[in-house]
């Protein structure tokens, strides 16, 4: 039986999920579901789009919907409302706001019989993982997390929810010294505002405030009030010519010790080297959502995250043929 994905929300992540789920032969797209009119949305592959309102009637058509909004203002409240409805994935990314997300879905879903997972994607989300594993093998040791060079997608939708932006994009560029310290083993004590800086590229409304959108977006919390920021106002064209990709990455980094009096230093490192940021989140999502649609089926319910996952159910795979190709 092949798993059916509703992909609700159609920007560039919308269209990864649906770019994944063709490569992914145990799954078919639904549709689109946008809070645009639906005869303005070309979708990549012709499958059909319907209005956001429409979805509330396709209850049994769905067995899984993937919701493509940002984290600022669409996901804490599109979650919980269709969690009640369906199974869904989503990549809600404001690290420090994920325990009360959690809580705001758990409950609907539980109620409803349906499974959520939350924060699914790379960082939350394969990069906790990797947080995971590390601090597991080597509990005498330091996590570091480093991202970027690279747009943050979650970031750059902050921006533009700014009154008076027009577009943005935001770069986060790790500091090469602080990257060099840790790879040594010498767990340094870094600040957050030591570990990275943040770059902005934005496109504003003519006659905005352009001192006013720069002070926001600086004392933005859970986005750049903790790092320097620079913001540099640049035209659309400039925007689309030279910042019109999706490029980002990083590391995480475990560092720890072994031995009677820890005289022995290993460095566990998992990297990330990506074209698109939003095409490979979207490939997350759609094994995540393999994995939603197995646990509700084996009756598991609530809100889960990655943790929560048996690795296997990410996989189109056999428990068997991944034992024996993979393990």
């Amino acid at each position: 039986m092949s798993i059916r994905i509703g992909i609700y929300g159609y920007g560039n992540l919308g269209r990864g999920v649906e770019l994944a789920i063709g490569q992914n032969p145990d799954m078919t797209a639904v549709g689109v579901f946008t809070r645009r009119a639906p005869s303005t949305v070309k979708t990549c592959t012709g499958i059909p789009v319907y209005s956001a309102s429409e979805a509330d009637n396709m209850t049994d058509k769905i067995d899984v919907m993937i919701l493509c909004g940002g984290s600022a203002t669409d996901l804490p409240k599109q979650t919980p409302a269709l969690a009640e409805k369906f199974n869904v994935v989503d990549s809600f990314d404001t690290h420090a706001k994920i325990p009360e997300h959690l809580t705001a879905v758990q409950a609907i879903a539980e109620k409803a019989g349906k499974t959520a997972l939350i924060s699914g994607g790379w960082d939350p989300g394969m990069f906790s993982l990797a947080r995971l594993y590390g601090g597991a093998v080597l509990p005498n040791g330091k996590d570091y997390t480093f991202w970027g060079k690279g747009v943050s997608q979650g970031h750059s939708d902050a921006i533009r929810r700014i009154d008076g932006v027009v577009d943005a994009k935001q770069y986060t560029i790790p500091i090469d010294s602080a990257l060099t310290a840790v790879r040594s083993g010498a767990m340094p004590n870094l600040a957050t505002d030591e570990k990275h800086e943040r770059e902005c590229f934005v496109v504003a409304e003519e006659g905005a405030d352009k001192a006013r959108i720069e002070r926001e977006i600086k004392t933005m919390p859970n986005y750049f009030a903790d790092y320097k920021t620079t913001v540099h106002f640049i035209s659309l064209e400039e925007l689309r010519e030279k910042h019109g990709g999706l490029p980002h990455g990083g590391q995480v980094i475990r560092c720890g010790q072994t031995g009677a009096n820890g005289e022995h230093k290993h460095v566990v490192e998992y990297s990330l080297k990506l074209d698109s940021n939003a095409e490979f989140t979207a490939s997350v999502l759609v094994a995540c959502a393999r994995a939603v649609y197995r646990m509700n089926q084996a009756g598991d319910v609530g809100c889960k995250t990655l943790f929560d996952i048996p690795p296997a159910y990410l996989s189109a795979k056999s428990r068997e043929d991944l034992i024996k190709e993979l393990l």
